[in-house]
């Protein structure tokens, strides 16, 4: 799954801090600004991954699953 999320970056002393404001809890931190993009992209991924995760638990067997694609 491919998408755009925002990034905020801040510098904290000798770090760069990221967050995303439209994933809650995806920080991200490193010594450079690339480096605390990155951190923060492998955040979203793994978020949205437990997310998708939990989401399909308890579903019922007779529920449709259809795939819904946005740009």
């Amino acid at each position: 799954m491919e998408n755009e999320f925002t990034a905020i970056i801040e510098r904290d002393g000798d770090w760069f801090v990221a967050y995303c404001p439209e994933v809650p809890g995806a920080n991200g931190q490193g010594k450079t600004k690339e480096e605390a993009r990155q951190s923060l992209a492998e955040a979203i991924s793994l978020i949205l991954e437990d997310r998708r995760e939990d989401a399909f638990r308890g579903l019922p067997p007779d529920a449709l699953r259809e795939t819904v694609r946005v740009k």
